[in-house]
């Protein structure tokens, strides 16, 4: 039986679609998951305070990763791992989870229940008003020159006499940690560590995900 208050680690592979038995196709976002190694387990009783596990995974050289990283995955006698993360979960869930221990997809998912995506989101560079608020834009007619995709205004007069702080305005756009919500579980291939999730996640291909129980799940 899955454990649904664990979540893992892994990279986006891509999407593909699947077919039901209805003849109808959905369009799903393939993520590999694991197997990831435990490295750390938290909790309350713990000097850490709060309950947690910390996971490790992804091939990585040995000479990639700093001395502290090395010591700490020595003592789960872990190999150097290129993403490690924490998940924070219930007391209840913590049962039976050890250091060392490996977790692969069939022990945490299972099909048709809701997960939460965490991944980066692809970055965009400079993006105006237009395109990171979705700003209407200026009239076209009538004597407009040379402003049409402006932001606006951005003063407040005398009082208070200044930009007011979360002004929407042109600057960065995306790569920034995004969580997509409720995302259904379509598919799990528990034999090659392979979760496959209705719709998009964010991120681009091989990008880290952090999949997890959904916490607003109806």
């Amino acid at each position: 039986m899955a454990n649904s208050q664990l979540g893992l680690i892994g990279r986006e592979l891509g999407m593909t679609q699947l077919f039901n038995a209805d003849g109808t196709v959905t369009p799903v976002t393939v993520v590999e998951v694991g197997p990831n190694r435990v490295l750390q387990v938290k909790s309350t009783t713990g000097k850490d305070g709060y309950n947690a596990i910390q996971l490790g995974w992804g091939p990585q050289k040995a000479s990639r990763i700093s001395q502290p990283e090395a010591g700490h995955l020595a003592k789960t006698s872990s190999d150097a791992v290129r993403w490690i993360a924490e998940i924070r979960v219930s007391a209840e869930a913590l049962a039976g989870i050890t250091p060392g221990q490996t977790l692969g997809a069939g022990d945490v998912f299972t099909e048709g229940t809701l997960a939460d995506v965490t991944g980066t989101s692809k970055g965009r560079g400079f993006g105006g008003v237009m395109k990171s608020h979705h700003f209407k834009g200026f009239i076209r007619t009538h004597g407009s020159h040379e402003y049409f995709r402006h932001g606006g205004s951005i003063g407040t007069r005398l009082t208070p006499g200044m930009t007011l702080k979360g002004k929407k305005m042109p600057g960065h756009l995306g790569a920034e940690q995004v969580t997509t919500q409720n995302i259904r579980i379509a598919r799990v291939d528990a034999a090659r560590n392979l979760v496959f999730l209705a719709g998009a996640v964010p991120g681009p291909k091989g990008g880290f995900i952090k999949l997890r129980k959904a916490v607003k799940a109806k």
